[in-house]
């Protein structure tokens, strides 16, 4: 079995630690209180931010905010022919951190699950997850055990998935966690499409805000998106204002 280093035990490491284990021998690292705790519960070892770094894979999943300083307090640490991996929500700015903080010795594969633990709650068969290959060749290892767990790969480019995301999850997030805020009912009366809302809320409503603000923040074609979209909505709500009955 091969080592693995997981760095970061918030949700979706603890998702990813329960599916890992039963393929690496994984140690887990994160500096929150109860992590250890968490770790041991969940069956696997945990330690030093210096032993996970140590390992034959080392699998990032911090907020996007913290990443730029992870890379560089674990680049000291990694052994020569390792793999590094991330699994965040965007991936040009990982991606250029990873390239320009990490030594010549490892390889680089920047990664997206595009699922967490509520939509992975029945399994992973069927879930989607995209590899952006940074250094060298072993993006095409990290597709084929994607395959293998029922995943459905698309290898792509950092830039496309980005400017792919900023509709499919910046704008979705948008839309779902204004109606979290709202706090729409789930009304007697619904129809399929109200249905549909109440679950994307369901959805969002367990993601943290940190991660919303990495998806807004850190995509650079979001903002953009978001922006053409607000201005739809007022436009929209203008030409109807000026047909109510005075």
């Amino acid at each position: 079995m091969k080592s693995l280093g997981l760095v970061g035990f918030g949700q979706f490491g603890q998702l990813a630690a329960g599916v890992l284990k039963s393929h690496y021998d994984v140690l887990v690292t994160d500096v929150a209180p109860g992590a250890k705790a968490a770790a041991l519960a969940a069956g696997v070892a945990f330690g030093s931010l210096e032993a996970a770094a140590a390992r034959e894979v080392v699998v990032v999943a911090v907020p996007v905010a913290a990443m730029r300083n992870v890379f560089a307090t674990l680049a000291p640490h990694l052994k020569p022919g390792a793999l590094v991996v991330d699994v965040g929500s965007v991936k040009m700015l990982p991606g250029q951190w990873m390239n320009e903080l990490l030594p010549d010795h490892v390889d680089i594969v920047a990664t997206h699950p595009l699922f967490g633990p509520q939509s992975a709650k029945a399994g992973l068969e069927g879930l989607r997850f995209v590899i952006c290959p940074v250094r060298g060749d072993r993006h095409e290892r990290v597709a084929a055990f994607g395959r293998s767990l029922g995943l459905i790969v698309t290898v792509t480019s950092a830039e496309e998935h980005d400017r792919e995301m900023a509709y499919v999850q910046a704008l979705t997030h948008l839309i779902g966690r204004s109606l979290v805020n709202l706090g729409i009912p789930d009304e007697q009366l619904k129809t399929a499409s109200y249905q549909h809302l109440l679950e994307l809320c369901s959805l969002i409503g367990a993601d943290t805000f940190e991660l919303f603000t990495a998806i807004q923040t850190q995509n650079p074609f979001a903002a953009e998106v978001a922006s053409a979209f607000v201005d739809q909505a007022r436009s929209l709500l203008d030409q109807v204002s000026a047909e109510r009955p005075s």
